[in-house]
């Protein structure tokens, strides 16, 4: 072999020891890093809620009646003590030739015993006049020649004084009887068929405050029962914001706590306040079908009324209680966090090498975490760290948060 061709193999032999050395050379980590640094940070407790009027009033029927039609439409302002709704008294039935001759026998049965009662009258007055006259003249013998005995004077006396009773009890009939034949008359005269036209009672429901019709439960005219739902009103410029949170997110919100409102059409975020967390729960089916229990939380709105005046009842909103927050807090991406043992650890980037630190951590603020003791600002630590990534591996930094 010459000298040239064993050269040759010399150099191909190192080149692939070259490559196969450069092969399994372990190779630097792509990983993502952020920089440890003071930042703002919010914590929240985020829900869904909607509007609601803080006064609705629902206007019912006071009395049994004939509804007149309610042309009010739903948006149509109204004042305090403006008419809203007129209740008739309840119609007369109709009468058919069945009952109309039933009624009118009865018109002359009642007119039968009238005079059957007024007769009686003129008999028991007869009577009664007869009883005065004989206690008269035996009262006047007694007095004269003693003629009649005490006894027979007070049966004469008893006799007076049970047909003057006769007398008034048949009386009272004839009042009765003729009270009977009115009865029997006005149920004949007043029917739907035959209105006399008298005027008639109606009953007027008026609006208790201002504001506009929100619902119209009932519009065309009719019979109503008492109770009956009419009209729904109140004022869309008096709104309040109920939302319901967990009730273990309910534990950290209190009466004050700042509130911003998100996706609620418009282009700026509104801000409320927390008025009342309502110290009973509720249970309710989560979109996975869990049961939860939720907390309402009510809040009022503090932004101008002119920065909200489109929203109305039952609109929705996204709520954020903003249950802490502080302007500068040393802070890392709460994916650069894991579990070692008991507390939480990060990887930090040293000399172009991870380094597991363990870490005191802080509030949370949902993407980001406060570091109390473990960091310094400047560092930087591994977000998102795999299980590839081991205890003084080599790193290489591929974006930086």
């Amino acid at each position: 072999m010459t000298t040239r061709r064993r050269f040759g193999l010399i150099l191909l032999m190192v080149a692939i020891m070259a490559a196969l050395g450069y092969g399994f050379w372990p190779q630097p980590l792509w990983v993502e890093a952020a920089t440890v640094a003071p930042r703002p940070l919010r914590v929240t407790v985020e829900a869904e809620g909607k509007t609601r009027l803080i006064d609705r009033y629902v206007l019912s029927a006071p009395v049994a009646g004939y509804l007149h039609r309610i042309d009010w439409d739903i948006g149509d302002s109204i004042r305090k003590g403006q008419p809203l709704v007129s209740i008739d008294p309840l119609p007369s039935e109709v009468l058919d030739p069945r009952r109309r001759a039933q009624a009118e026998a009865r018109v002359a049965a009642s007119e039968a015993s009238l005079q059957a009662a007024q007769q009686t009258v003129t008999a028991a007055r007869a009577e009664a006049d007869y009883a005065k006259l004989d206690f008269d003249r035996i009262a006047a013998l007694c007095k004269q020649r003693c003629v009649v005995t005490e006894a027979e004077r007070d049966r004469a006396e008893s006799r007076v004084r049970q047909t003057q009773a006769q007398l008034r009890s048949v009386q009272f009939a004839v009042e009765v009887a003729r009270h009977e034949v009115e009865a029997a008359k006005t149920a004949l005269r007043h029917s739907a068929a035959q209105s006399d036209g008298a005027a008639r009672e109606t009953v007027v429901v008026r609006a208790p405050a201002d504001g506009q019709v929100l619902a119209r439960p009932r519009q065309s005219e009719g019979i109503v029962e008492p109770g009956a739902a009419l009209l729904d009103i109140g004022d869309p410029h008096a709104l309040e914001i109920a939302v319901d949170v967990l009730s273990a997110d309910a534990v950290r919100i209190r009466p004050g706590t700042p509130v911003i409102l998100d996706r609620w059409g418009g282009e700026q975020p509104l801000e409320g306040t927390t008025r009342t967390v309502e110290p009973v729960g509720f249970t309710k089916l989560s979109a996975l079908g869990v049961e939860e229990q939720r907390v309402w939380v009510i809040v009022d709105l503090r932004s101008p009324a002119e920065a909200w005046s489109r929203l109305g009842d039952g609109y929705r909103v996204e709520a954020s209680f903003i249950v802490w927050q502080g302007d500068r807090v040393l802070q890392i991406p709460a994916s650069a966090l894991f579990r070692q043992g008991e507390g939480w650890a990060v990887f930090v980037i040293e000399n172009g090498q991870a380094r597991r630190r363990p870490v005191e951590i802080g509030q949370r603020g949902g993407l980001a975490v406060e570091i109390r003791s473990g960091l310094t600002e400047g560092e930087q630590v591994v977000t998102h760290p795999d299980d590839a990534l081991r205890e003084g591996a080599a790193v290489r930094i591929r974006a930086e948060q």
